[in-house]
């Protein structure tokens, strides 16, 4: 198709560390890349993080399936939404989380073009269970749909019906790959993540007293456990608390890591953070969890372990940290599996669904639209 002209709506705050507002931000890179006109709408509790970002107010920290999740439903955000829907000019609305009270929300009831949906989320139901009915409803206002993971499908066909495409998640190659490791001073493993229950740190943090006395963790970002688990392991000086860190610390930690750990319980629909070290060229350890196996092959480019089990995730880490052999066989599996979900490639195939839902008139209208027609 032409060069196409969308916006990528994220309903969580863009100056936030996530998994959903990473994709949008990396997603409008990859499309303005080759020439498409992008502008992503969230918003952001700081200034703009990237170029193309138009931040549409601060977010409400809110609970959201076992997670708390920084959205923006108030009456200001959704006037600022309706604004840039109206002088937009938009040939298509991609709205990540279509469902989500905020920007993505207000604009699948008021916009007056093409909509593409994404959804992200797997593992619960949260609205969904005493909203369905409204919700199946708002989703006839979706042209085309898409899922980053067969769980995220099934939940969404499970709560609200339709047909989807599912487009696993993308990754920046060449920004990771050329990122300078962060320094070490022995083996050190990363977790880098939310510290709330779902994300299983206080199993790494179990099984780290199973490891030698050499052994390193850095713990990156912060969350609702982050004082209980620090106030537990007080006096072990092998653990560095990072707090929250940037996307160019990340990724250098990620390259200067000699393992990525992600012993998380439950709830993931994909797990970017498997995708990112295997991207950065280190070994990943992570739970067996469903999410993760669509983007690990256990043994293969990732050893996957038990969730919950800190002495099989102990043996699994000290497995990699002794064995140099196992270690550089993980890397060159993952590499290729972080090569074949490279963010242009994702790009691409939504370019796709754009053209597709250019083509088509969206259904069961449920909102007024008087006054939207600059928006496609």
């Amino acid at each position: 198709m032409p060069l196409v002209r969308v916006a990528l709506v994220c309903p969580y705050s863009l100056s936030l560390p996530g998994g959903v507002q990473g994709q949008v931000l990396a997603l409008g890179r990859a499309l303005r890349a080759v020439g498409h006109g992008v502008r992503v709408l969230g918003p952001a509790d700081g200034p703009p993080p990237d170029v193309g970002v138009t931040t549409l107010g601060q977010s409400i920290p809110t609970a959201v399936n076992g997670s708390v999740a920084p959205i923006a439903p108030d009456p200001a955000c959704v006037l600022r939404t309706l604004h840039v829907l109206r002088d937009g000019d938009f040939d298509v609305l991609h709205l990540h989380e279509p469902l989500s009270p905020g920007p993505t929300l207000t604009s699948l009831v008021m916009g007056a073009c093409p909509i593409v949906g994404t959804f992200h989320a797997a593992g619960g139901t949260g609205a969904y269970r005493f909203l369905r009915p409204l919700a199946r409803w708002l989703a006839q206002r979706i042209t085309v749909r898409a899922a980053v993971s067969e769980d995220a499908r099934a939940m969404a066909e499970r709560n609200i019906g339709g047909t989807y495409e599912v487009l696993h998640n993308g990754i920046e190659l060449e920004w990771i790959g050329k990122a300078e490791p962060w320094p070490t001073s022995g083996p050190t493993v990363l977790f880098c993540s939310r510290h709330e229950s779902r994300k299983g740190l206080d199993v790494l943090l179990d099984a780290m007293a199973h490891l030698g006395p050499d052994v390193r963790l850095w713990v990156a970002s912060d969350g609702p456990e982050t004082v209980r688990l620090r106030a537990a392991t007080a006096g072990d000086r092998r653990i560095e608390w990072l707090g929250r860190i940037d996307d160019d610390e990340k990724v250098r930690r990620l390259r200067g890591a000699d393992v990525v750990c992600a012993p998380s319980l439950h709830g993931e629909s994909f797990g970017i953070v498997l995708l990112e070290a295997m991207a950065a060229r280190t070994p990943v350890v992570a739970s067996d969890i469903a999410g993760y196996r669509q983007v690990a092959d256990d043994g293969r480019s990732a050893l996957l372990v038990p969730p919950g089990n800190a002495a099989a995730l102990a043996e699994a880490l000290g497995g990699v940290l002794r064995e140099p052999a196992r270690a550089r066989s993980l890397v060159a599996a993952g590499e290729a599996r972080a090569e074949e979900l490279a963010m242009d490639r994702l790009a691409a195939r939504y370019v796709e669904l754009y053209e597709r839902a250019a083509d088509r008139r969206p259904t069961g209208r449920v909102g007024p639209t008087a006054g939207l027609t600059g928006a496609g």
